[in-house]
C-alpha cells in the first residue's frame, strides 16, 4: 500500500486500519489460510479496534498479492488484529484461531495450497508468545486424541506486516457471496 495514504476506514468498523492505534491496544497476526475468512472471524468481536489483511513472514519488502501467490517470497496471508486486552483476552483470540482452521496441514488449508496458506501466529509481546506456546501445546494434545497429526503452526515474534491491496481489505463484507474455504477440525479448546 502507498505510504502516502494516512487513513483507510475499516469497511465494517469504521476505524482506521492504519496506525497509530490506541495506546491500550495490542497487535497480533494470524495466518490460517485465505485471509478473507480469517479477517471476518475477528472484526465483530467485542474489544477489537480494527482488523486488516496483509502479508508477513517472508523475504520481500512490500510484496503484492501476485508476488505472494508465486510462492517465491515466503510470505503468509495473515490477518492483523488490533485489540484491547482489557476487553477481550488474548486466550479467546487464540481459541478462535485454533478452532477455525486445521493447524496440522502444513502449506495448505482445505483446497488452498501453497506456503502463503500455512498456519502461523506472529506475536508482538512476550506474554502473547508464552500464551501461544501453552495454548498450542494444549490443543496438540486434544488433536492427537482425535487422530490428527502434529501442529505445523509457525510461531514467531515481531514479524513485519505488509498491508494487502485495498480491495482485499474486509473483502467478505464487500462481497458476501464470495468463496471462503476457512474450516476448523471440529476439535474445540
Amino acid at each position: 500500500m502507498s505510504e502516502s495514504i494516512s487513513k483507510i476506514p475499516h469497511h465494517v468498523l469504521g476505524t482506521n486500519i492504519l496506525p497509530p492505534f490506541p495506546e491500550e491496544c495490542e497487535n497480533i497476526m494470524f495466518g490460517m489460510g485465505c485471509f478473507w475468512g480469517a479477517e471476518k472471524l475477528f472484526w465483530n468481536l467485542e474489544g477489537i479496534y480494527t482488523t486488516a489483511v496483509g502479508y508477513a513472514g517472508g523475504n520481500k519488502k512490500n510484496p503484492t498479492y501476485n508476488d505472494v501467490c508465486s510462492g517465491n517470497t515466503g510470505h503468509v496471508e495473515v490477518v492483523l488484529i488490533n485489540f484491547n486486552p482489557n476487553k477481550i483476552g488474548f486466550n479467546s483470540l487464540l481459541e478462535i484461531f485454533l478452532e477455525n482452521h486445521d493447524p496440522t496441514q502444513g502449506n495448505k488449508q482445505g483446497n488452498d495450497i501453497g506456503s502463503q496458506y500455512r498456519s502461523c501466529v506472529y506475536t508482538t509481546t512476550k506474554i502473547q508468545q508464552d500464551l501461544s506456546i501453552s495454548k498450542i501445546n494444549y490443543f496438540q494434545r486434544l488433536l492427537k486424541e482425535e487422530g490428527f497429526n502434529n501442529i505445523t503452526t509457525e510461531l514467531k515474534e515481531n514479524v513485519e506486516f505488509y498491508y494487502a491491496e485495498k480491495y482485499h481489505q474486509q473483502y467478505l463484507a464487500k462481497n458476501p457471496n464470495s468463496y471462503c474455504g476457512i474450516k476448523g477440525t471440529g476439535v474445540y479448546c
